[in-house]
């Protein structure tokens, strides 16, 4: 099973939840909302685990937290993942668009002069916006557009643009969603869970949940579900070594 964005660090026991992933053997992308919560979130994780720790700086949080971009810098050659990181358009967060942008923006030109990250990438009612910022910034590199729910023709450009995408059980139950899920190329979608933030029933998501996705992804290709776990695996290995 592959839970390419997590919050690990944010459930209420963490060190019970890396326990679970290990002993599932998870692949896992653990995700940090600021720079400052990097190196004890990469702590978490079990040494020789399948678990990694992508270094972010949220978008809601970059008007508050944009003082660490300074530490953004100084961590970022320790880590091959950079996440949760983009712009929100939402209404609770426009107000802070310049700061969003800003941050974005530096995120972007740091990733590019540290010869490209692969980046889980926040783009909620602004997906036109992280595609023309990712447009300036074309080597900055793999992005991973995480709960897309831009438009159709936004997601043909992030298609053309070379964009991956993943996909949870939360986002796979609109029908929108699925639509939009079953025009990208099957070769550039993994599997996520967005755990604790995202909801399964009246739960929080857990990485394990991501077998949810995986059977919706089955059903949405016509395949057997054993064939979807082996493509995202595929696609996981492919994803690793493309830079």
């Amino acid at each position: 099973m592959i839970d390419f964005h997590a919050h690990l660090d944010l459930y209420p026991d963490p060190v019970r939840i890396v326990q679970e992933v290990v002993s599932r053997q998870m692949y896992v992308l653990s995700m940090t909302t600021t720079p400052s919560a990097w190196l004890g979130t990469s702590l978490i994780a079990k040494p020789g685990s399948r678990i990694r720790t992508a270094l972010g700086l949220h978008p809601q949080l970059a008007h508050l937290r944009i003082g660490e971009l300074v530490l953004f810098d100084q961590y970022l050659d320790q880590t091959e993942f950079v996440g949760e990181i983009g712009l929100d358009g939402a209404p609770d967060f426009k107000n802070h668009w310049k700061q969003q942008v800003q941050v974005f923006e530096h995120i972007l030109a740091a990733c590019s002069r540290s010869g490209g990250k692969t980046m889980s990438i926040h783009s909620r009612k602004a997906a036109g916006a992280v595609l023309n910022c990712l447009s300036v910034q074309p080597d900055a590199g793999i992005p991973i557009l995480h709960w897309f729910t831009g438009s159709q023709k936004e997601l043909q450009k992030a298609i053309q643009m070379g964009c991956w995408f993943s996909v949870g059980p939360a986002m796979l139950k609109s029908k929108k969603s699925r639509e939009l899920v079953s025009q990208i190329p099957r070769e550039r979608i993994l599997t996520e869970s967005d755990g604790p933030f995202a909801q399964v029933g009246n739960n929080n998501a857990m990485p394990w949940d991501v077998q949810l996705a995986t059977s919706e992804l089955a059903s949405i290709w016509q395949v057997e579900e054993s064939k979807a776990n082996a493509l995202l695996l595929s696609n996981l290995r492919t994803l690793v070594t493309k830079k």
